[in-house]
């Protein structure tokens, strides 16, 4: 196996060099790599169903090989429909960095993230995002957290009794306004 010479590696588009296609070993040691996170992130949802704060799911954050935060379900002992596995180690996470972009990090996830989760791990701009089982691993023992399937038009979501309507009139131009009048004081990217 012979070492790489800088014109063997890949450039994509944007000007970023692939290294998992470049160096020999590489992938293997991704999937080893992730092997690992992930099996703590399985093993995070045991200890929360364990000690009874909430569903069977798991979140690990991870910095340069560096676990920053191991988070599972909090939705029972929180009293907190939102304290999902990932949304939980997002906020431990932020606060734990002191920063709400996390983009030099990864995320795993014992299972596929339900829309909110992945909705929260895409505005904290995570790097990287690695779950373990399917939505229907959960889906099969009564987690309808997945609305994603009614999005996918599989129709495994069929509890929504919820009305979505938006304001008329002043209500959404006051609403709006807010937008134009702060846009000063969030210089985002």
């Amino acid at each position: 196996m012979s070492t790489p010479t800088p014109s063997s590696i890949v450039e994509t588009k944007d000007g970023k060099v692939s290294v998992a296609s470049a160096f020999p070993g590489h992938q293997e040691a991704v999937l080893d790599r992730d092997h690992k996170f992930l099996t703590r992130a399985v093993e995070e949802a045991y200890r929360g169903v364990e000690c009874g704060d909430g569903g069977p799911f798991g979140a690990v954050v991870v910095s340069n090989n560096e676990v920053i935060v191991s988070c599972h379900n909090m939705v029972l002992r929180n009293t907190d429909p939102t304290a999902h596995a990932e949304v939980t180690a997002i906020r431990e996470a932020s606060k734990k960095l002191n920063q709400t972009e996390l983009s030099n990090c990864e995320i795993y996830a014992s299972c596929e993230p339900c829309p909110m989760c992945f909705g929260a791990i895409h505005l904290a701009r995570f790097k990287r995002l690695v779950y373990g089982a399917k939505a229907e691993a959960a889906i099969a023992i009564g987690f309808d957290d997945f609305i994603a399937d009614a999005l996918r038009g599989t129709g495994f979501y069929q509890k929504a009794c919820l009305e979505i309507k938006q304001a008329d009139g002043t209500g959404a131009v006051i609403a709006e306004q807010i937008f134009e009048k702060t846009k000063a004081k969030f210089p985002m990217y």
